[in-house]
Order: C-alpha cells, then sequence, then structure tokens
C-alpha cells in the first residue's frame, strides 16, 4: 500500500508497523479509528483476539459474534461482539472474502497431537497471545477463542473443520473500524504443518488511523 493509497483512506495516521513472520504484536485502537491488516505475500494466517481497553475482562467472543450474524464466517459488515454483549469492532471493508473463528489458535499441545511428537518444540501462537498479555497483566487464563484473519477453513458437510490453503492474494487486508477503545492483540501465526501459511510464515502490516470522512 503506498502513500497515496494510505491517504485515500487515513485522513491521520497513528501506527504503520510491519509484524515480522512468526512473532506477536499488540497495540490499541480508539474508538472510530480504523486497523487495517494487510496479508503482504498472500495466504498468512493472522490470529487475532479483542479486549475492552479499559476493562480486559470484556473479551472477544466467537459464540455471542456468530449467533448475532448468523453465519460461520466474518467478512465485510460483521460486528465482533464482545462476552458482555456489546460490538467490539466492525469489519468495514475485507478483500479475502471470509475469515475463520472457529477453529482457534495453534498451540505446543495442539502441534503434538495432531502432527507428532516431534513438533511440541515449535512456536504456536498460543505462546505468542501469552507472550503479548502478560504485557497487560494478563494470563493464560485470559486468551478466549480467537479471529483467523485470512485463514481457509472450510465446514464439510460432516461437520469436520478443514484447515485448506488460503484465500488472499498478496496485499489483501481487512479494515476493522472500533466500536469503543479496543485492545487488539495478534500472533502473526508461526504454523508450518498445515497450508494455513502456504507452510512459509510471512510478515503482515498493520496501519491504524482516523479513516477519512465520506
Amino acid at each position: 500500500m503506498t502513500e497515496h493509497e494510505i491517504s485515500k483512506i487515513f485522513s491521520t495516521v497513528v501506527l504503520d508497523h510491519v509484524i515480522p513472520a512468526r512473532t506477536p504484536w499488540s497495540g490499541v485502537v480508539r474508538k472510530g479509528q480504523v486497523i487495517r491488516i494487510i496479508d503482504l505475500e498472500s495466504q498468512q494466517a493472522v490470529d487475532a483476539l479483542f479486549y475492552n481497553a479499559h476493562a480486559y475482562h470484556e473479551r472477544y467472543s466467537a459464540q455471542d459474534t456468530l449467533v448475532n450474524q448468523g453465519a460461520a464466517y466474518i467478512s465485510t459488515g460483521t460486528s465482533l461482539y464482545s462476552n458482555e454483549g456489546n460490538v467490539l469492532m466492525t469489519v468495514v471493508a475485507d478483500t479475502c472474502g471470509r475469515h475463520d473463528t472457529l477453529a482457534g489458535a495453534c498451540s505446543c499441545e495442539s502441534n503434538t497431537v495432531r502432527f507428532g511428537h516431534e513438533t511440541k518444540y515449535m512456536h504456536a501462537c498460543r505462546e505468542n497471545f501469552l507472550l503479548e498479555v502478560e504485557k497487560y497483566g494478563m494470563s493464560k487464563r485470559d486468551i478466549v477463542n480467537n479471529v483467523n484473519f485470512f485463514m481457509n477453513v472450510p465446514i464439510l458437510q460432516n461437520g469436520e473443520l478443514v484447515i485448506d490453503d488460503g484465500l488472499s492474494d498478496p496485499g489483501g487486508y481487512v479494515d476493522l473500524r472500533a466500536e469503543m477503545d479496543t485492545l487488539v492483540v495478534i500472533s502473526n501465526c508461526p504454523q508450518v504443518n498445515n497450508p494455513c501459511n502456504g507452510f512459509v510464515p510471512t510478515p503482515v502490516r498493520v496501519v491504524i488511523g482516523d479513516p477519512v470522512s465520506l
């Protein structure tokens, strides 16, 4: 995304940051601001958690989100609900088409179960989340079901979830508008044992700013 493209979307940019492959990041998006998450090279899963920035006990609820929208996937128009029934963020633009909130985050334990004991040492999203939420005085008890942006998880007719090749193109993005001050915690997924990252984790970019008024 060029500076000209940024200026068409944001009147003021407060953060423009590249998250290296396999690493975590967090930041607060103020009410009314937009965060754009950009899949720079394509097929990179971005695991994300959301918290009320002033009361961390209020956080993203996959269950409330799915019930309120009546659909299994997240895309333009989806409101991300909290466990207290409030809207944390709204998806206002999306080039990918759909994002997962059912498959959860990879962990050392799930790697072992799914891919063999020899993979337990591999870094995973749950560990990234834990490293990041500890900065805010939270612990593993505060890590809940997350959104997997750009992750393609088809639901088979028998109800089984399948992690398949990603759908996003290079430079694909999703824009989320904060409906309250929201702490966003991201794990740029390090998984290499399934195709959620095309087997090669890559950097992603986050831009936060005040949107241009229409």
